[in-house]
């Protein structure tokens, strides 16, 4: 704001040049026209945009519940741009782990979450830092939430030192406080998230996990053992199924009796939310975040959402669902587009200012690309290292840190 103030009374004193500010360089909110003979000034400050809007959301379907999240939301222009500026850089670094893996420099499984992003910005706006969250193997978004730089986890995708697992996880293995992966075993997580969800009420910090799963694991029976002991114990745990119409290749309709996720828990309180509108998410996970610090126990949640990428990198996308599904809902559900046209229908925000923010987040994700395959590899004698968080109990193989190990390759 200072600098901008700057630039005007420079110009008002007319000591602006065409070359004051290169095109590349001009902040959004002003624009110069010089010519010879005067100098005019048109400055756009923040007291021009709206601070806060009111928008409408769509209704939730409720299970077991006597009121649902409000139908209408609030938003301020801070959060509008923080929201958008993360699921942009969510959005970029998809598309660049796209990029490198087709040029094989990231190798292995790889889930991207392009499409998704509504669902973990707003889950994270509904709940504080301080609460805790374990996914399944689709996670780079999650750990961007939680914490996770771009660099660390564009880094971990190619196996580098600097990966936020020091090369080690992976796509599916990436971790930061309070975020527990990051889970390469289809529903295993459920049960590690209501035993998180068992330390936060044994410990008595007012704090909850949300547990994430997605549609192709909701028939796990391990889920339905863990809804049960939740619910017994009354377990300050989210559940939340990212229901994307897909599991790996095979359309929920195919896939599930009933695709009423969100009454999969039976005596489980639960409810269907628009997985692609960020405030939508948010103001069901508020909802269910009250309902878990309350006491009451456990709740359900169902995100109804959809991947623009196929179920990993080594699936088309195309075999089992035609294009044309894909750019309707990309053209009329898209969770970016969808906030981005509430900001500048309001006049929270400029069409120029969110650019500027697009060009940052792009050179943010090419500057990760450039650290993520120039960073060195992990060296060997590091493979045995990071087992325990401290010194192993016992004498177990392959726990040596001393231990020398030798390159067959």
């Amino acid at each position: 704001m200072r600098k901008m103030l700057t630039i005007i009374s420079n110009v008002l004193r007319g000591s602006a040049s065409r070359n004051f500010y290169p095109n590349q360089h001009r902040p959004p909110c002003i624009q110069l026209s010089l010519t010879s003979q005067e100098v005019v000034v048109s400055a756009r400050t923040y007291a021009d945009f709206t601070p806060q809007a009111t928008f409408d959301i769509k209704k939730c379907d409720l299970h077991k519940l006597d009121e649902g999240p409000p139908l209408q939301a609030v938003l301020s222009r801070e959060e509008g741009l923080q929201y958008y500026r993360t699921m942009q850089t969510m959005r970029r670094m998809e598309l660049k782990a796209d990029q490198l893996y087709k040029q094989k420099i990231i190798r292995g499984f790889c889930h991207l979450y392009d499409g998704q992003e509504a669902c973990a910005v707003g889950i994270e706006a509904g709940i504080n830092l301080s609460d805790h969250l374990i996914t399944a193997y689709r996670a780079h978004g999650y750990t961007l939430t939680r914490g996770g730089t771009v660099r660390e986890i564009m880094a971990e995708l190619t196996g580098r030192r600097g990966g936020i697992a020091k090369g080690k996880g992976g796509s599916m293995h990436m971790y930061t406080k309070h975020f527990y992966g990051g889970n390469g075993i289809v529903g295993a997580q459920v049960p590690l998230g209501a035993g998180v969800a068992l330390a936060c009420k044994y410990l008595g910090k007012n704090e909850l996990c949300v547990c994430l799963y997605g549609d192709g694991a909701a028939n796990q029976g391990q889920i339905f053992e863990t809804y049960n002991m939740a619910s017994l114990w009354k377990l300050p745990c989210i559940f939340i199924c990212e229901n994307n119409k897909y599991g790996m290749g095979t359309s929920v309709e195919r896939a599930a009796a009933s695709t009423d996720y969100y009454k999969r828990g039976d005596f489980i309180p639960g409810l269907r939310v628009d997985g692609m509108d960020v405030l939508c998410v948010r103001e069901a996970t508020k909802l269910a975040a009250e309902h878990c610090r309350s006491g009451k126990g456990p709740i359900l949640m169902e995100l109804q959402t959809y991947r623009y990428h196929g179920h990993s990198m080594s699936d088309p996308g195309v075999s089992y669902r035609t294009r044309d599904e894909i750019q309707e809902v990309r053209s009329k559900s898209d969770p970016i587009s969808m906030l981005k046209d509430r900001m500048l229908s309001n006049n929270m925000a400029s069409v120029e200012e969110l650019k500027e923010i697009d060009v940052e987040v792009r050179k943010e994700i090419e500057d990760a690309a450039q650290f993520a395959t120039t960073d060195p590899e992990p060296p060997l004698d590091d493979l045995c290292n990071h087992i325990f968080y401290n010194d192993p109990p016992m004498e177990v193989r392959g726990t040596n840190p001393w231990t020398k190990l030798k390159s067959v390759s």
